[in-house]
C-alpha cells in the first residue's frame, strides 16, 4: 500500500481574473474550489493513475471536513487525523496575468494529536511506501519528518520525501527511497549555483553520499535528471506542449515515479512515467489523467525510439 502525509491540507480557491487592481473591488471571471497540499496531490494523481493509496494528515473544523469530503468524492482512501480545534487553512490563488496567492498558516496541532498520526503510521508494513511531502508546519516540531523515518526505521518501508532545504538535508542520512529537489533548491542546499548538467549529477550524488537511493531532480521546462541506486544517470526533456499550471507538477512527477516503479521495479520506466505525469499537469488546468499521462508517455517513448 502507498500511503501519503499531507501536515497542512488546504482549501485551494482560484480566482481568475482579466486583470487585479491593488485597492479596488475586483470581480471573478471565473473560480475553482479544490483540495491542496503536497501529499494530497500525489494521492490523487496516484488514484487517476490506477495506484490504491491512502491519505494521511491533519484536518481540523469545517475546512477540513469539506478536504476530506472533496478527497474521498475523487475517490481517494482518507484516514486523518481530526484536530480538536481550528479550521485548515483556505489559500487564495489569484490569476491575473501573473499568479499571486496567499497562503493560511493552519491550525495548532497539539502533541496527542501528532501522537495519533504515528499511531496511524504503525499500520504501515514491510513493502509499503511513504510519501512525505512539504514543508512542516510552525505547528509542528522542526524534526517531525526526522523522527517518522527513525520510527519506521529498519521496517521495510520505502520513503519518499519531496520537500526542500535543511529539512530535506536532515533525512537523507535514514536512506530515503526517493528525493525530489528541484535544480534550484538543489544549488542551495549547498550554498552553490548549478552551472548545467554536470553540476546537477555532482550534487545529486553528493545526496546519495549522505545517504539517498535515489534522486530525481527536477528542472522545470528543462525537464528532469535521476540519479539511480545502481549508478545510472538518466536525462530527459519534457515533451512539447503549453504550459497552463505549474501548481501540483512536482507532485504529479513524484506520482507518476511511483506509479512507473511499481509495475517493473525499473528505474527507466519510472523515470519516463514521471516526466509524463509532470508534464501533463502541467499542461492541464488540473492535475493529470490517466489519459493525458499515458499520451505523452507513448510521445516521450518515441523521442528516445
Amino acid at each position: 500500500m502507498i500511503f501519503t502525509v499531507t501536515f497542512n491540507p488546504s482549501l485551494d480557491y482560484v480566482v481568475g481574473l482579466d486583470s487585479f487592481r491593488e485597492g479596488e473591488v475586483n470581480r471573478s471571471e471565473w473560480e475553482q474550489l479544490y483540495p491542496g497540499g503536497k501529499g494530497i496531490n500525489v494521492s490523487m494523481v496516484l488514484k487517476n493513475l490506477d495506484i490504491r493509496n491512502i491519505a494521511l494528515g491533519f484536518i481540523g473544523g469545517f475546512t477540513g471536513k469539506e478536504i476530506q469530503r472533496r478527497v474521498k468524492e475523487f475517490g481517494c482512501y482518507t484516514d486523518f487525523v481530526k484536530l480538536k480545534s481550528g479550521n485548515s487553512r483556505i489559500n487564495v490563488k489569484i490569476k491575473a496575468g501573473k499568479e499571486s496567492e496567499i497562503n493560511g498558516q493552519g491550525p495548532e496541532i497539539s502533541k496527542k494529536e501528532l501522537n495519533q498520526l504515528f499511531h496511524k503510521l504503525t499500520f504501515i508494513e514491510n513493502g509499503d511506501m511513504l510519501v512525505l511531502a512539504g514543508s512542516i508546519p510552525t505547528a509542528l516540531p522542526e524534526d517531525t519528518y526526522e523522527k517518522i523515518m527513525k520510527f519506521l526505521e529498519n521496517r521495510g518501508v520505502k520513503i519518499v520525501v519531496d520537500a526542500t532545504g535543511e529539512l530535506l538535508l536532515r533525512v537523507v542520512k535514514y536512506q530515503p527511497f526517493l528525493i525530489k529537489p528541484n535544480n534550484h533548491e538543489l544549488g542551495e542546499m549547498f550554498g552553490v549555483t548549478l552551472n548545467g548538467r554536470e553540476d546537477i549529477i555532482i550534487y545529486a550524488k553528493r545526496l546519495q553520499e549522505m545517504g539517498a537511493r535515489n534522486v530525481l531532480v527536477s528542472m522545470a521546462g528543462e525537464g528532469a535528471i535521476l540519479v539511480d541506486e545502481n549508478g545510472n544517470i538518466a536525462e530527459m526533456k519534457p515533451p512539447e506542449g503549453v504550459v497552463k499550471n505549474s501548481v501540483g507538477a512536482g507532485d504529479s512527477m513524484v506520482a507518476g515515479f511511483i506509479a512507473g516503479y511499481l509495475k517493473n521495479r525499473n528505474y527507466r520506466e519510472a523515470f519516463q512515467m514521471g516526466v509524463a505525469a509532470g508534464s501533463a499537469s502541467a499542461f492541464s488546468e488540473t492535475l493529470a489523467t490517466r489519459e493525458e499521462v499515458q499520451k505523452l508517455l507513448e510521445k516521450i517513448k518515441e523521442n528516445l525510439s
